[in-house]
């Protein structure tokens, strides 16, 4: 039986100092016998101008919103879709979109700091033909994307993760990789990748809102040294520390493709 527990206005003074030139350059000048008010500064003694109004473009900078902390690697366009409570960010980042190898590591936002690293770098492993923003089931590539992590299960027992953790002995897996390596223990420790599934339930739960066309199954996995069909692999320790440390109030997401893909 499954196991689950809870779950960013400056003024420019250029045109305004042209006008006041040219007005002055077009003005006659007084009769020498006009007789002159002194102004206050000269009243005074003080040969300083007098105070200007209010500085306004410092009224505007001291106004002007605050812009949006970026994750590391991460562009504009794809900084947008991550959710605006999201406080942790798994990134895993390939070098080209045909690459099968990658880089993961888990970012979290500091308040004062922004988005740092709190684990890895570790090495990863991504599907056999690299990345696709437009994934199908058997296209050999894994899905670009930002996409919610909230449920973990495997066939070995929870190890003590905060995500709900579903043991089943249906995670067992036998067989041979791409390059002929062992697929036994992938699945000891998964995470589920929300792509084309249903939130809140196993990682087991073959439910494909998109429809079966669009893949599924993606999961974050023990790496079985070779590439995958689409899921993300890590070494076993690195996956488990993952594992623990991903929070559900943080409101998780994995943030996956080539280097170029994310940089938008």
């Amino acid at each position: 039986m499954p196991v689950r527990k809870g779950a960013p206005a400056l003024l420019s003074a250029g045109t305004l100092c042209a006008a006041l030139l040219l007005t002055a350059c077009a003005s006659p000048a007084p009769p020498a016998s006009a007789p002159t008010s002194p102004t206050p500064a000269s009243t005074s003694g003080d040969s300083r101008p007098a105070p200007g109004p209010p500085a306004v473009a410092a009224n505007d900078l001291a106004s002007a919103p605050v812009p949006v902390p970026r994750i590391p690697g991460v562009g504009p366009a794809t900084q947008g879709h991550v959710p605006d409570g999201t406080t942790q960010a798994f990134v895993v980042t390939g070098a080209t979109a045909d690459s099968n190898t990658a880089t993961a590591t888990l970012y979290r936002l500091d308040p004062a700091r922004g988005w740092i690293a709190a684990a890895g770098p570790w090495p990863a492993r991504n599907a056999l033909q690299g990345w696709t923003a437009e994934h199908t089931a058997g296209d050999l590539r894994s899905p670009i994307g930002v996409f919610r992590i909230g449920d973990a299960g495997g066939r070995l027992p929870d190890p003590g993760a905060r995500l709900p953790y579903d043991e089943d002995e249906q995670f067992d897996i036998s067989g041979t990789g791409f390059l002929g390596e062992p697929l036994e223990g992938s699945f000891d420790h998964v995470i589920a990748i929300d792509y084309n599934r249903v939130p809140g339930r196993t990682p087991l739960d073959k439910e494909r809102p998109l429809g079966d066309e669009k893949g599924g199954g993606v999961w974050i996995h023990v790496d079985h040294g070779g590439p995958t069909q689409a899921c993300v692999a890590l070494e076993r320790e690195a996956l488990r520390e993952l594992l623990l440390a991903l929070d559900p109030a943080a409101e998780p997401v994995v943030v996956m493709g080539p280097a170029s893909a994310l940089a938008r």
